[in-house]
């Protein structure tokens, strides 16, 4: 399971988490909403180590190991995979050399290529990608949702057991939606992964039906419940629903 225990994270001397805690057991999907600015991006970028997010109380243990002072490679080989809201283009570098020295660094030894590139063939086809995306520069010349797209085209093939997606649906139109919520089910019925969702929109909610749904605002879960949570929230609003103004700080 994920477990995060007192968590609290700062950005510029800035507090943004504080006493943050949440239990994701083995194997569940959950999702996290609430305000921009109410610091779900930094959750994940702590989980990740981002050097940028400075934890200075409280523990991240992932599958009984504590990840909390791990490198993000480190934490990379623990299967831990995270898709940015916003993608960076990575030019020079082809979505096939970096999975084939993702994967030999994983696995500690050399995968095939015939091998690889069949497997990327396959992830192409369930995401509606062309295959000469195998061979295009990580997220150079993409739009939006084909930089999300390729995010899980690399998930395909790295098979993590953790994935933090942070807003993976947003400016996809609704068949991108559907193209990338089938693929995050099958994989999820295929391997059984725990998976964190931030998200906004109801959605996808509505595709994947995660056991939990928690709200985050100023750098604590303030409530959590089943996936009809996400519909009072979409009827009411995060203010009306729990008697709250103003915005988180920062993401």
């Amino acid at each position: 399971m994920l477990q995060i225990t007192n968590l609290t994270v700062m950005v510029d001397d800035k507090k943004i988490l504080s006493n943050f805690n949440l239990t994701i057991p083995d194997g569940q999907i959950h999702v996290l909403m609430g305000h921009n600015g109410s610091g779900k991006s930094t959750l994940c970028k702590a989980i990740m180590h981002d050097s940028e997010y400075k934890i200075t109380e409280g523990k991240i243990i992932y599958q009984d190991q504590d990840i909390t002072n791990l490198t993000p490679t480190e934490i990379a080989r623990a299967k831990v995979f995270y898709v940015n809201q916003n993608p960076m283009p990575i030019e020079g570098v082809t979505n096939a050399e970096m999975l084939r020295m993702a994967l030999a660094e994983i696995n500690q030894t050399q995968v095939g290529i015939f091998t690889l590139n069949q497997k990327l063939q396959e992830a192409c086809d369930k995401l509606k990608l062309p295959h000469n995306f195998i061979h295009r520069e990580i997220n150079v010349g993409m739009s939006g949702g084909e930089r999300k797209k390729n995010e899980l085209l690399q998930m395909w093939i790295l098979n993590p057991s953790l994935i933090l997606l942070d807003e993976i649906d947003s400016g996809l139109d609704v068949d991108a939606i559907n193209v990338v919520a089938d693929n995050i089910k099958e994989y999820y019925e295929l391997n059984h992964p725990t998976i964190l969702i931030i998200t906004h929109q109801k959605k996808l909610i509505d595709l994947l039906k995660p056991e939990q749904v928690h709200i985050l605002d100023k750098g604590k879960i303030i409530a959590s419940g089943d996936y009809s949570l996400a519909k009072k929230i979409e009827n009411e609003g995060f203010a009306k629903t729990f008697d709250i103004s103003g915005l988180g700080s920062n993401e």
